[in-house]
């Protein structure tokens, strides 16, 4: 056994000193996946590529360019609202990342001090939400947060703050509260199930903007995420052009075989094959 940690130990320390980082940097944490910075325009330019693409384009496409079963996020991480006729639970956007995780801190005010204080205080110091300085039109928030507690992170008033700064959608692998209110306020939401708590006192803000895994899946800042009643993919950046590309290409042949059908059986045409 000590035979074995003591290679362990050699192995990291190979990996490391390989790579040129010391120790003492390691100690302080470092980032191994680093996050790049896309300007607006690059971003508005991308997701105009995936306007209208399904999760099925998307999952196809990504079989094509070689990449099967990267992009999938588990199908427990599903739509909390349906709009059937219009389609509006539907987004396209590019990845905002912010990852939660239990706080180790006191659940509840100090002898004497007043519950709103300490909440608010809570909220301001250990769970707030920095990320939503980089929200702009086109933005996905993706929040990483605690699957294993009733917290209701995501509620009505911030998630409708969210969509007026310009995110179209919120993907969450854990919990959402005031589902009701949000399914009135008509703002894609994506998650795993219901949540009830506050956050004070159970989850605290660790990084805003770094690499986060949803549903099995990594997604990085800048990944485009698109969601719909299958359920919620994530194109890497580096492949996102090409992927659409070939998604267009099978969306495209999909609605004029559909549109056929449709003439054939006396059907109306709908949204989905109407170009």
């Amino acid at each position: 056994m000590l035979k074995m940690f003591l290679c362990s130990v050699v192995l990291i320390q190979s990996n490391c000193f390989s790579q040129g980082i010391l120790p003492d940097t390691l100690t302080k944490g470092y980032n191994f996946i680093q996050t790049t910075v896309y300007s607006a325009e690059e971003d508005m330019k991308l997701l105009k590529l995936f306007e209208g693409l399904r999760v099925a384009d998307i999952s196809d496409a990504m079989d094509i360019v070689g990449l099967p079963n990267t992009g999938l996020v588990d199908p427990s991480i599903h739509p909390d609202w349906i709009d059937e006729k219009e389609l509006t639970h539907q987004f396209r956007g590019i990845a905002v990342t912010a990852r939660y995780v239990p706080t180790q801190r006191p659940d509840r005010p100090a002898p004497g001090q007043k519950f709103s204080e300490w909440e608010g205080h809570f909220y301001t110091a250990y769970s707030h939400e920095a990320f939503a300085k980089l929200i702009r039109p086109g933005t996905v928030v993706v929040i990483d947060d605690v699957e294993e507690k009733d917290i209701g992170s995501i509620g009505s008033y911030n998630i409708l703050y969210w969509k007026s700064l310009g995110a179209v959608a919120v993907v969450t692998d854990a919990t959402a509260r005031d589902t009701d209110e949000i399914a009135l306020e008509r703002v894609p939401l994506y998650l795993k199930k219901k949540g009830r708590g506050i956050r004070p006192g159970r989850n605290e803000l660790e990084s805003v903007n770094r690499p986060v895994e949803i549903g099995g899946v990594l997604v990085c800042p800048g990944d485009v995420v698109v969601g719909d009643r299958d359920g919620v993919a994530v194109v890497p950046r580096a492949v996102a052009e090409q992927v659409a590309k070939v998604a267009r290409e099978i969306l495209e042949k999909d609605k004029d075989a559909r549109t056929h059908l449709y003439k054939q059986l006396g059907l109306p045409t709908d949204k989905t094959v109407n170009k």
